[in-house]
């Protein structure tokens, strides 16, 4: 997915730009960056944080910085800030989301006789596509208003200027921008999450398609939000660092309450409850507070050196992190019924490994319990799975077994209670080797949440969503 942060100061800003970019780490996988105007213009620095970390990287360039406004990337695809200069001034641009029709909008540049001088994993790079687009406006707000008539998914961003940030959410909502402030300075942020321990307060969220300009005295709105929203329900379920808020709606109570919505009317039998650390857990203290059933921790995770699960590039490589950094504690594995609780299910190949370790330390059985619905469909308006094929979803895995097309009466799979959802699920719990396999109900997701559906982008579990 990606997350950004910017910043502007009547002082200087490099701390806070550093350590607010680290801040959204677990948004993003392959590529940082920062960019910083200063006395001497811009200064941008880039880095693959494919094998190690932002703060890693990025410590040594900090001398290399000054200056009272900067805006910082993670990405989970390609590098970033972009740099250029244009009719509208020199400026620094990232953004977060996904462009589903890049190339359409390439062939129609290049018919224009534009040219690209950034390559991306498929073909241009987006924020430098972007940027392109919003050359064609007069203004920034007119080029921004471009891109979001123009692009297909979903694209929110951060333009750093001399006098100025804008920034803007993409036109449905689907990532989230919130603004924050201290004494003499202000923040944009994908996450709130960001802002305590640097000290600023929380101020508001962007609405879809909001455009904002902030200065080092404040910010206004250049174009108000549009009407209609369909923010990311996965924010919630995975991707959300837990004391983030979107939409007034908190992460890690949010996962309580799904917890919670599982465990109602369950009835397996278990020593125990767990949560596949670390995204597993809230949903994991829901349920065993709502069946009141203790709450364990039969896998310990180690963090001092293992980075993060998906960061590396190869799939075999992320796959081994993951299963080095999940320390199992045997005597409570040994003999134990145990309800795991997850997140997701994307392609169950780390699930398998864990149920795999759980076995052969003796375990008598696993209940797994779900957070969200099947993934049945792939996300067209974020990069949220490393799958490059709705083969490698899980979900869709099944159906092929089942029917010999991953398409075969999707809507059936996909609709919970179906008799086609039900032979989905018990295949799945077969592959998988577990004892019972449950996954969360769409419309208790949508409860836990606490937003209307139709404010919601639940294209991944039913297919619905409008452009």
């Amino acid at each position: 997915m990606g997350g950004f942060f910017g910043t502007i100061s009547k002082n200087d800003c490099i701390n806070d730009l550093f350590y607010g970019t680290d801040y959204n780490s677990h948004l993003g996988t392959r590529r940082g960056g920062m960019a910083v105007y200063g006395p001497e213009g811009f200064t941008r620095r880039i880095h693959n944080l494919e094998s190690s970390y932002f703060r890693t990287k990025f410590e040594p360039d900090l001398p290399e910085f000054n200056g009272n406004s900067g805006i910082g990337v993670i990405s989970d695809t390609e590098s970033q800030p972009i740099l250029l200069n244009s009719h509208l001034g020199k400026f620094a641009i990232v953004t977060v989301g996904k462009i589903t029709n890049l190339d359409d909008l390439e062939r129609k540049a290049l018919q224009k006789k534009w040219h690209f001088s950034e390559t991306g994993f498929n073909g241009p790079n987006p924020s430098e596509m972007v940027a392109m687009l919003i050359n064609e406006g007069s203004s920034i707000e007119e080029g921004i208003r471009i891109v979001h008539s123009s692009v297909k998914g979903s694209i929110s961003m951060l333009i750093l200027m001399e006098k100025g940030i804008f920034a803007a959410r993409d036109r449905l909502g689907r990532t989230p921008v919130v603004i924050g402030w201290k004494k003499d300075a202000f923040a944009f942020a994908s996450e709130s999450s960001c802002f305590p321990t640097l000290g600023y307060h929380m101020e508001r969220s962007l609405g879809p398609g909001e455009i904002v300009f902030m200065t080092a005295d404040g910010y206004e709105q250049v174009s108000p939000p549009g009407e209609k929203m369909q923010i990311c329900a996965f924010l919630w379920v995975y991707y959300g660092y837990p004391p983030s808020d979107y939409e007034g709606k908190n992460v890690e109570q949010t996962r309580y309450n799904c917890g919670a919505a599982l465990a109602v009317n369950d009835d397996a039998e278990a020593d125990y409850v767990s949560g596949i650390p670390d995204s597993g857990i809230g949903h994991a203290i829901g349920y065993a507070k709502e069946r009141q059933i203790p709450y364990m921790r039969p896998y310990v995770k180690y963090t001092p050196t293992w980075p993060r699960s998906f960061m590396p590039g190869n799939q075999e490589v992320r796959d081994l992190v993951a299963k080095m950094k999940l320390i199992p504690v045997k005597p409570l594995i040994e003999g134990k019924k145990v309800i795991f609780c997850d997140d997701s299910i994307v392609r169950g190949t780390q699930l398998k490994d864990n149920v795999r370790i759980f076995v052969d330390y003796g375990v008598r059985e696993i209940h797994m319990r779900i957070a969200c619905p099947p993934l049945c469909y792939a996300c067209e308006f974020l990069n949220f799975s490393a799958s490059k094929s709705t083969l490698e979803l899980a979900a869709r895995k099944a159906i092929y077994e089942l029917e010999g097309k991953d398409d075969k009466h999707l809507d059936e799979y996909s609709r919970s209670g179906s008799t086609k959802y039900e032979e989905m699920v018990e295949h799945i719990r077969e592959k998988l080797k577990l004892t019972s396999l449950k996954y969360q109900q769409l419309d208790d997701l949508v409860k836990a949440i606490g937003l209307p559906k139709e404010k919601l982008c639940t294209h991944c579990f039913d297919g619905s969503s409008f452009f």
